[in-house]
């Protein structure tokens, strides 16, 4: 009688090896995870659903995993594993820095696309880290940070070769997976079967940026002055009124985008801000009445600065450049935070309709200027529907600057952060 092999030992495609299974189990639960979490939201998905989608019971799940936030927790490591595994790969194959970092562009729209027609997994957008537990949340950035040394690293060593135009590395690295982060929210406008040529064109803009010059975009000085102070409009309570909702709403964009929805308490807020619970709770009548109403106001500060944008003299890429930095500005000092996207899944479907509703006018109002430096030759014939995805998944991950690098103007770093839309990476 021949030997029998142990099923646990058995080869890799073997029915019998238990191991593989086990493991092919929990890429299947994850991916699906990681689909939910991205259309539906953690909140909105328990793990009943997902066990359903799957065909298993809500017992059989729990063998995999315990916990909704265990379950987030390893979709999330899993996604970033995946990164680190692809850039291994990359790093094979790919000698020269600057086709490092295509390589990883691009195969970013491919493994959207290949999960779409079901040729390999989902991986989950990286929304809500600050709201892990703190040993999963320093697991998790810690592997980020990994993902994000190595990818600047690219760009330090394209420098270096004068394959990649001077820049600020760090500030270029956190626009490009800003701008990668966000193509989970946007990339399902494209037919599947133009999902390639989208791609190319999104690195275009990223390799050759969009200005039409022969040399470099020099952006003009920021006036400080024209930058309103009193810029939120449409509230009808009376002024008083008024700076306290700014007040809440600042403050609560504030916890939300360091904490997630799930771990922002409303009690905290309030001693946070020095007010008595019963006054705080006059104005707001509970967490997802703030979150909505921080998306609110912060959509009035954005597209308070698209009109004053509309004001300016001078090209549309002037325009473009004006609004980048005025968010930034928002953002990063004392008028903001403004709410980061990473949140929106917390919302309902009604409300999280209603606030992208009004988000896809205000980016169709920023793609309107872009058309409109098309038109008077300062922008290059691109795609201004991708153009403007792409900046604005680099301004949703503009928040918190001061962590990635020492600032010292802030309108400077600005320059620096949306250097890379305007002039590109390849040398001009």
């Amino acid at each position: 009688m021949g030997k029998t092999r142990d099923s646990a030992t058995a080869g890799p495609g073997s029915p019998f090896n238990r191991s593989a299974q086990q493991d092919a189990k929990r890429t299947a639960i994850l991916s699906q995870a990681a689909r939910l979490f991205n259309s539906k939201g953690s909140r909105a998905t328990t793990l009943r659903d997902i066990a359903e989608t799957l065909g298993l019971t809500k017992t059989s799940l729990y063998y995999y995993v315990k916990t909704k936030e265990e379950l987030i927790y390893q979709c999330y490591l899993a996604t970033l594993e995946h990164h680190l595994r692809s850039m291994d790969e990359i790093e094979q194959r790919c000698s020269k820095p600057l086709e490092r970092v295509q390589q990883f562009f691009l195969l970013q729209f491919e493994n959207w696309l290949a999960a779409q027609e079901n040729r390999g997994p989902h991986l989950a957008a990286l929304l809500e880290i600050a709201s892990l537990q703190s040993e999963h949340r320093r697991d998790v950035e810690a592997h980020y940070i990994a993902m994000f040394k190595r990818l600047r690293g690219y760009l330090q060593a394209g420098i270096e070769a004068g394959e990649i135009r001077p820049c600020e590395t760090t500030a270029t690295t956190r626009a490009i997976l800003g701008s990668l982060d966000w193509i989970f929210y946007w990339l399902h406008n494209r037919p599947r079967d133009q999902i390639g040529t989208t791609a190319e064109q999104a690195w275009d803009l990223l390799a050759h940026g969009l200005y039409s010059g022969a040399g470099e975009y020099q952006p003009a000085a920021m006036n400080r002055d024209s930058v309103t102070e009193n810029y939120v409009q449409g509230f009808d309570r009376d002024e008083q009124n008024r700076l306290k909702q700014e007040a809440f709403y600042k403050t609560g964009s504030w916890f939300f985008n360091k904490k997630g929805f799930n771990g922002t308490s409303l009690d905290e807020i309030a001693e946070h801000l020095h007010v008595s619970k019963g006054a705080f709770y006059y104005h707001i009548r509970n967490k997802e009445d703030l979150l909505l109403n921080c998306y609110v106001y912060s959509q009035d500060v954005i597209n308070d600065i698209h009109q004053q944008a509309l004001q300016l003299g001078g090209t549309g890429l002037h325009k473009v450049d004006q609004v980048c930095r005025r968010v930034f500005l928002a953002q990063n000092s004392e008028r903001g935070p403004l709410i980061r996207y990473s949140t929106i899944t917390a919302l309902p479907i009604p409300k999280r309709k209603q606030v992208l509703k009004r988000t896809e006018t205000i980016d169709r109002q920023f793609g309107e200027l872009i058309r409109e430096g098309i038109a008077d030759g300062s922008i290059r014939n691109i795609e201004p529907f991708i153009a403007q995805q792409l900046i604005a998944g680099a301004i949703n991950a503009a928040m918190d600057i001061k962590l990635w690098r020492r600032v010292d103007d802030l309108d400077a770093v600005a320059v620096d952060y949306f250097d890379i839309f305007f002039n590109g990476l390849r040398p001009r």
